[in-house]
């Protein structure tokens, strides 16, 4: 059949391209370039920008994608401000699809905000400098995103606009947890949601603000509430097809390791809402969980190796797995020393299959720590351990005692003062 109008020359290229993804390029281009401003052709370029799009995001070509926003500007600005701001967005979306082209996004998205400063088209110019510092995070461009996100908030206080503005107050959280500001990230939360309760929260913005509350208070070991938060997430984002998902899903198997109920994890993972979720990302929690039931440090560093991308790259988990190892180390040491009085320490390294520098290293902090009583010889490199001695309470008890009565008679002193 001939196609007739615009709209259905872009729905023939659309067939050809299933099959032809290359030959329907140059199609896509001719329908973009074309000089006809009727309804139906409009329609037929929106189409077809957003289609090209979609196939330099599949054939990984991020210049061509990030031309394609630069060709489309002479058409796209007789749009609606809403239908402009949509394919702008889109495109940078597609662009930020492609593996190793977060470099060519800042530059897009810098020359986007430019472009639409010039045009006043504000409310776009915002919604792109949100982009753009999220962006700067990702770059760890930590300095970058708080300046941007600094303005960005005092010109949205202005305006009162509250569904960008928690948008930004987590972003800035968020810039401020991968800084270390545990407090200031608390703090940018807490303004998050203070605005959240406002309005409408859709529910992929509700869904993030549960997975930043999770990660701080995992932060504070507090891994209870923070596993409620990530099942929240988990739920919000599952309703909504997010892939961000299986990251809720996988920091809810480690508060269960983190709250040392590793065997919970297999039970969890047959839950309905988990249950469609598997992919490397699981199997990582899965071998550290082993790992931990098994209290084997040896399988603990084969999964860290193993899953290196899946733990050690992911900041949230490298946290607390190292203080997991840590503790693991911990106990392994303990357990092993504990039958002697006087042991070399070539012997306790061969047991636990670590090299003897970093076993040394740990019994001294374990020593320092008070974790174990004992000394080390270097000498003879040997570790000598103390029986425990009972101390005696009387004297701590009498400190304390003389310090209650020294805070009556400043009271009495006080009051005293005040009769004369």
């Amino acid at each position: 059949m001939v196609a007739t109008t615009h709209t259905d020359a872009v729905k023939a290229i659309d067939a050809a391209a299933a099959a032809s993804p290359a030959a329907a390029v140059p199609q896509y281009q001719a329908v973009i370039a074309s000089a006809d401003s009727s309804e139906d052709a409009i329609r037929a370029k929106e189409h077809a920008i957003l289609k090209l799009g979609q196939l330099y995001r599949t054939q990984g070509a991020a210049k061509e994608l990030a031309a394609l926003q630069t060709q489309c500007r002479t058409f796209i600005v007789s749009l609606p401000k809403a239908k402009t701001a949509k394919i702008v967005r889109t495109l940078i979306d597609y662009l930020s699809e492609i593996p190793n082209s977060l470099d060519l996004q800042v530059q897009v998205c810098k020359d986007a905000i430019e472009w639409a400063q010039a045009e006043k088209r504000n409310f776009l110019r915002q919604a792109l400098e949100t982009r753009l510092a999220a962006m700067y995070l990702d770059n760890k461009m930590y300095t970058e995103s708080l300046a941007l996100i600094s303005l960005l908030l005092k010109e949205l206080k202005r305006l009162d606009d509250k569904v960008v503005l928690v948008e930004v107050h987590l972003l800035e959280s968020r810039v401020f947890h991968a800084l270390r500001n545990i407090p200031k990230s608390r703090a940018s939360l807490t303004s998050a949601r203070t605005s959240a309760n406002s309005i409408y929260c859709p529910p992929l913005m509700q869904a993030a603000l549960d997975m930043q509350s999770g990660i701080l208070h995992a932060e504070e070991k507090d891994f209870k509430t923070a596993y409620s938060y990530f099942y929240e997430t988990l739920e919000g984002y599952s309703s909504q097809e997010d892939a961000r998902a299986m990251l809720a899903l996988k920091y809810m198997l480690l508060c269960k390791i983190m709250l040392n109920l590793p065997e919970d994890v297999s039970a969890l993972l047959q839950h309905k809402v988990a249950a469609k979720h598997s992919g490397v990302e699981v199997e990582a929690m899965k071998a550290v969980a082993h790992a931990m039931q098994a209290r084997s440090l040896q399988d603990f560093e084969g999964a860290l190796h193993k899953y290196k991308a899946q733990l050690h790259d992911d900041p949230v988990v490298r946290l607390h797995l190292s203080s997991l190892y840590d503790a693991l180390l911990e106990q392994n040491l303990v357990r092993v020393i504990e039958p002697y009085s006087r042991v070399e320490i070539t012997h306790v390294a061969s047991l636990v299959k670590l090299p003897l520098q970093q076993v040394e290293q740990k019994l001294s902090q374990l020593i320092l720590d008070g974790k174990i009583n004992g000394v080390l010889d270097q000498g003879a490199c040997v570790l000598i351990m103390f029986d425990e001695t009972e101390t005696d309470q009387t004297y701590a008890d009498a400190l304390a005692t003389i310090k209650k009565m020294g805070t009556v008679v400043d009271s009495l002193y006080t009051k005293a003062a005040t009769l004369s």
